[in-house]
């Protein structure tokens, strides 16, 4: 940010300049799970699709993939695969013989019936900023480490924004709690602070486990009917190039077995952990994700996978991530192509490499969600809240990027095409004329309303309005807005016994050790 609105931040004009507009007033768009309707942009011909997939085929034949775990080495073999030490290699008929065995779509179940969503069918779900060790803020001034209010609040964003539909990892990872116990802490807190989709990371059995008994506990369900439908789900990052750990394996392997939902989504960064070329790296992604989906739908026939794409590219210049790049955005609708060539939903990214929340962050935020939209993406994976390409989680960036994804959910709105007689209105062009206009006609009064999208961040005023108004600039009006709603936030309810059952499961956990930290 500049000086100025330093300088008048300091003399207390966000306050000011809240009260001048009568306290806090956003327009939200209603919970709902938006379909994207526009046809795919596929860069890829036919010739192309099979040209990468027969890439990725060769890297799973020819060069095969490391699996460090060792339950997995001993399931690739019984499967026939080629296992030499840790080395997987792995039949094309056979991967896309399990690949088949995947649903396109599939429901996940949230604390809250109304908040249940689908993966695939069409569907683009957004979801809140995942696991940055660092925080920024505007009244901190600085980039800090993260701690369990940060996230917290970070999750009240996340139960508040309906454009948000699942939560994914901390938002912020609170290194204030020690590592052994972080997770039950901040399951609790997020079973209680949101009552939508939950994730859990796959960072040893322990974690994994505790987070499908709070889930049981919190949705208030039998182990039978846990493993019924997924009611939670974990993603994993392969260890690019050409390998899986041991305890991402692990987690997955728990959640298929119990019936919960596994998003694999391999980390590759052209020109450092892949090919230079953005089509070497898809298809290295590519080979990534499918062996382990593979592997999955092997244990679990049916199994609800998503296949994750997390390709950009390196500066050249200095070896540093970018995000929201053309070859980002381009490697993702490649992805999104091929997703749809082995019948898999898909995620992708809201990502920025930008270090505060201004204009670099939101461009690039915005290329990358577009892409999402373009690819035909099921899950969009930190759509609200990532800076510094992934290492900061910023709530004045969640609230503008809120602002995006609802323009983009209003972008799908079946009303903005239609092509009804009324809507081309031709008996109102006519009644105007060539000399008249549209404010006072009774086609404009009877939807003015409802007829454009109405910003809650975004200032439309002219200069001089805005100006009169105290000149806030967008970071400032989204602080303002995020210290009204965490000032304003109600809990979703739950029964007292579930969260008295919740807390005294953390407690018992907690006095048996938690987690090893040694995964």
């Amino acid at each position: 940010m500049p000086d100025a609105p330093t300088r008048r931040r300091r003399s207390g004009g966000r306050a000011a300049n809240t009260a001048r507009r009568g306290g806090l007033q956003i327009n939200q768009m209603p919970w709902r799970l938006p379909r994207n309707t526009d046809a795919p942009t596929e860069p890829l011909g036919p010739d192309g699709v099979q040209a990468i997939h027969d890439g990725a085929m060769r890297i799973l034949e020819e060069i095969g993939i490391e699996f460090l775990n060792e339950e997995s080495l001993e399931i690739f073999k019984e499967a026939g695969c080629k296992v030499d030490g840790t080395n997987v290699r792995m039949g094309r008929d056979w991967v896309m013989e399990m690949i088949g065995k995947a649903p396109a779509s599939f429901e996940i179940a949230a604390r809250n019936p109304a908040h249940n969503i689908t993966l695939g069918d069409g569907h683009i779900l957004f979801g809140n900023v995942s696991s940055p060790p660092n925080y920024y803020d505007l009244e901190i001034g600085r980039k800090v480490s993260g701690n369990r209010e940060q996230c917290a609040n970070l999750l009240r964003l996340t139960q508040y924004f309906n454009c948000i539909h699942f939560a994914g990892g901390y938002p912020v990872e609170p290194v204030d709690i020690h590592p052994g116990v972080r997770h039950l802490d901040l399951l609790f807190d997020k079973l209680t602070l949101t009552d939508k989709v939950m994730h859990a990371y796959s960072l040893g059995k322990e974690r994994v486990e505790d987070v499908m008994e709070m889930v049981k506990i919190a949705n208030g369900i039998t182990e039978e009917e846990f493993r019924q439908k997924p009611y939670m789900y974990t993603n994993i990052n392969s260890t690019s190039p050409l390998k899986h750990d041991i305890p991402m394996i692990d987690g997955c392997l728990r959640c298929v077995r119990r019936g919960q939902a596994v998003v694999v989504s391999p980390f590759t960064l052209a020109g450092a952990m892949a090919p230079v070329t953005m089509s070497g790296a898809v298809a290295l992604s590519l080979a990534e994700a499918l062996s382990a989906i593979a592997l999955f739908q092997y244990v679990a026939p049916g199994a609800a996978c998503v296949i994750g794409t997390f390709t950009s590219n390196v500066d050249m210049k200095s070896g540093a991530p970018a995000f929201g790049t053309p070859e980002y955005m381009r490697a993702t609708q490649m992805t999104g192509q091929m997703a749809r060539f082995y019948g898999l939903p898909m995620r992708a990214s809201g990502v920025c490499a930008a270090n505060v929340p201004d204009g670099q962050a939101m461009w690039e935020t915005s290329n990358s969600l577009w892409s999402a939209v373009q690819s035909g993406t099921n899950m969009v994976y930190h759509a609200a809240g990532w800076l510094e390409g992934g290492l900061i989680a910023s709530p004045e960036k969640f609230i503008m990027d809120c602002e995006v994804i609802q323009m983009i959910q209003r972008y799908f709105e079946p009303a903005i095409v239609d092509t009804s007689p009324d809507s081309i209105a031709v008996e109102t062009i006519a009644e105007v004329g060539p000399n008249g206009h549209y404010f006072g006609v009774q086609h404009t009064q009877d939807r003015y309303e409802e007829a454009f999208y109405s910003p809650f961040l975004s200032d439309w005023r002219n200069f001089e309005a805005w100006e009169l108004a105290g000149g806030v600039w967008t970071a400032e009006r989204a602080h303002s807005m995020f210290k009204e709603i965490i000032a304003n936030f109600e809990e979703p309810p739950m029964d007292i016994a579930v969260r008295e059952e919740l807390s005294a499961f953390v407690e018992r956990r907690k006095s048996e050790g938690g987690a090893p930290t040694d995964f």
